[in-house]
């Protein structure tokens, strides 16, 4: 479906995929077999410009016009020129002579690799062989972890010399990803497919070209960047309030409480159980009141009831995913039991799903929502999820096809469909939504994170490449279970764990049924207050995240960057893992990271809460880059209060004696700012004569600034300066 050929081809394409059913066994016929020996080839096919540094490369039998919609695109590439300049460095072959189809591209030895979405393992992908397929995988056990709720056909290279290129699979179907020291071999059990490739100066240029293809994040709510809590489950309202009654009362910050499947009616989705949760507007409002916000969970799977009204609905709508006769509604087990699956390649379903949210946000005080076991996960069956040979029948944009077509998306169309219900739900506000399963240009939708990790040290350890990996690949927004879902959590384990997860752009604790609390009270005092000290210091940054999240939204960029991001020419950084960048500005080093390779220059640790009580060996270390200002705001308990009437900027002049800074100021909600009611500041520092001269001014918006005093923090190798003044004033450090 990624690309789709000529009606002809795909019918010939699915017989061989759905070739073990009993419905669809036959021979060939001779139109059928002509068209397969036309796909036998090896050699490189026609080629094109998108872009004076994308190039498009077509298998031979392939027709530019028969390369329809695909969901990973904003919109379809176009043709810029017909033949690629002579000095194109990276060059695709194309193979089908072994049943199945194949891209392979070769590239420079000493090419480091990254990307391939979400993978378990180190972060560079060199040597590496994945699997295509989103898979239900708890603990990350299946197949040794090689593939994971997420599907990324996608993977960049960074040549010695710092330059780099992309590289897209245009296809949905089941695949692998094999990366060696010299190619990238792809292989489909599909059709034919285009592959895309991107070149650059460096990375960040890659990574900007790639959101120009499939999109950029929408700028999400500013609750949805602090502290969130989660456990399967608070099993009833007042089990969420006292979770939130105790951070406010241990004043640590927090934003959100997550409700997992027990607040449902018998695990049926769009409901909830009045046992558990009598009045749930009451217990939202009463949220709301403590400023926290609720993300509740939606699953796919529709409990098989006849007296549901979501099973009634889907039925008379006939929106469910068929068995291989095309006919019948296909059945499978998850929470619930029996369960009917939406067909969400119908944009009859869609719209149908999407207009399930509208009663269930509006009438019970929703705020988030929740995707989750949409790879889809079936309970009790091959590869844990549906036949590969279930039917979905598609819509004037997607053709029909076998769910081996299909799976990949499965996820991230729901997303699209419920993402379409929050917005006609809430009009006025910005989703937040987070979904489990996704794939390349999903981050379009919503968030994700990581997946049923386990509370081990390699886990807390893998949870750095992990996210890191989810940047390069299109996803900003992700980040791991802090703590760890699966197992329990030992106090030492959760103290490290929350000490630098709590830096990444999705900062949540979760936990399984019967694995202890992974409160940050629940393992002493000690624990406790490291957790404190560490969600206190990312509040204090979070002007400065929110200011990455809006430029993420212009240019793609990751929110958290690998550490070779400060220089992708040093070659000695590539395979630094233990260490991140927080924007191009920070640098996070974990208290497990022992003598890491740390980027070149004058790179200054600074403490960010009152009297510098997180400067201890018991919380990461934070450093900021020479040339850098970043804004710091008040210590505040969530993100409703006021942050920014006094900001902080901290200052790390370069070798030339200067600095610059942004910061990025809106509501933090709705939608004003897309009509000017923001205001983006910018700031620059310049050592003269009479001392560092710090000056700012509003260069984007209308919006009036909330800062009424402005305090600069100044460091040098010797020790730190500060001084204050009012927004539009310079000030002067001596």
């Amino acid at each position: 479906m990624a690309f789709v050929r000529k009606m002809e081809l795909w019918a010939l394409m699915a017989t061989v995929v759905w070739s073990c059913s009993p419905t669809v066994q036959g021979k060939m016929t001779e139109k059928e077999a002509t068209l397969q020996d036309q796909l036998i080839v090896n050699d490189p096919g026609p080629s094109f410009l998108i872009s004076a540094t994308q190039a498009v490369f077509m298998p031979p039998m392939l027709k530019w016009q028969d390369w329809d919609y695909s969901p990973l695109w904003v919109k379809k590439p176009q043709p810029i020129s017909k033949a690629l300049p002579k000095d194109w460095q990276t060059r695709v072959h194309f193979d089908n002579s072994m049943g199945r189809s194949r891209a392979l591209v070769r590239f420079p030895q000493g090419t480091d690799l990254y990307g391939q979405g979400e993978v378990f393992g180190d972060l560079q992908r060199n040597r590496t062989k994945i699997g295509i397929w989103n898979t239900d995988n708890f603990g990350y056990g299946t197949d040794g972890g090689k593939r994971l709720y997420q599907a990324h056909p996608w993977m960049m290279g960074v040549r010695e010399d710092g330059t780099a290129f992309g590289i897209i699979a245009d296809t949905t179907w089941r695949s692998t990803l094999e990366a060696t020291d010299t190619e990238i071999i792809f292989d489909s059990e599909g059709p034919v497919f285009p592959i895309i490739v991107i070149e650059g100066k460096s990375p960040q240029s890659v990574l900007t070209q790639l959101s120009e293809r499939i999109g950029t994040m929408a700028l999400p709510p500013l609750w949805s960047l602090g502290y969130q809590q989660s456990r399967f489950s608070y099993e009833t309202a007042e089990k969420g309030l006292n979770i939130a009654r105790e951070f406010r009362r241990r004043k640590i910050p927090a934003d959100v409480i997550w409700m997992d499947i027990d607040y449902m009616d018998g695990y049926r989705v769009f409901t909830i159980d009045k046992e558990r949760f009598p009045d749930p507007m009451a217990y939202s409002k009463a949220l709301h009141e403590m400023n926290f916000k609720g993300v509740w969970m939606i699953d796919p799977g529709v409990k098989a009831d006849p007296g549901y009204f979501v099973f009634q609905s889907g039925n008379a709508n006939d929106v469910w995913v068929k068995k291989p006769d095309m006919k019948t509604d296909f059945v499978g087990p998850v929470w619930p039991g029996d369960c009917k699956f939406p067909d969400f390649t119908r944009e009859e379903t869609r719209i149908w799903w999407a207009g399930l949210y509208k009663d269930f946000m509006q009438k019970n005080g929703v705020d988030g929502i929740w995707n989750d076991m949409n790879e889809p996960a079936v309970f009790n069956s091959p590869g844990h999820t549906m036949p590969v040979n279930n039917y979905h029948r598609g819509d004037a944009q997607l053709q029909p096809g076998p769910h081996v077509q299909y799976h990949n998306i499965y996820g991230m169309l729901m997303m699209s469909a419920t993402l379409d219900g929050m917005q006609a739900a809430q009009p006025d506000k910005r989703p937040f939504l987070l979904s489990r399963a996704n794939f390349l240009g999903g981050h379009r939708y919503g968030a994700t994170w990581t997946g049923d990790n386990f509370s081990t040290e390699e886990h807390m350890k893998m949870s750095i490449p992990m996210t890191l990996n989810m940047g390069m690949s299109g996803q900003p927004f992700n980040g791991p279970d802090l703590g760890g879902f699966g197992n329990n959590a030992s106090p030492e384990l959760f103290e490290q764990w929350v000490s630098f997860g709590v830096f990444f752009p999705f900062t949540r604790a979760h936990a399984c049924k019967g694995t202890n609390q992974k409160e940050p009270w629940a393992f002493g005092p000690g624990v406790e207050e490291v957790a404190r000290t560490a969600i206190q210091r990312k509040y204090r940054l979070i002007p400065y995240y929110y200011t990455l999240f809006r430029q993420s939204s212009k240019n793609g960029q990751p929110i958290m960057k690998p550490t070779f991001f400060a220089d992708p020419a040093d070659r000695k950084l590539r395979d630094e893992q233990t260490t991140f960048l927080v924007g191009e500005d920070l640098l996070v080093i974990p208290t497990f990271a022992k003598n890491p390779d740390l980027p070149a220059g004058n790179w200054l640790p600074v403490t960010l809460l009152e009297g510098g009580k997180d400067a201890n060996d018991r919380q990461a270390t934070l450093k900021v880059r020479p040339g850098a200002i970043i804004p710091l705001g008040a210590e505040v308990q969530s993100t409703v209060e006021p942050m920014l009437e006094t900001t902080t900027l901290i200052v790390n002049l370069d070798e030339h004696g200067k600095a610059q800074g942004e910061l990025y100021q809106d509501a933090g909600d709705g939608y004003g700012y897309t009509t000017g009611d923001y205001n983006l500041t910018r700031y620059h520092a310049e050592s003269t004569p009479d001392g560092v001269r710090i000056s700012s001014r509003i260069v984007e918006g209308n919006r009036p600034t909330a800062t009424r005093k402005l305090i600069v923090r100044l460091l040098t190798p010797q020790g730190e300066k500060t001084a204050e003044t009012i927004p539009g004033q310079d000030i002067v450090v001596k």
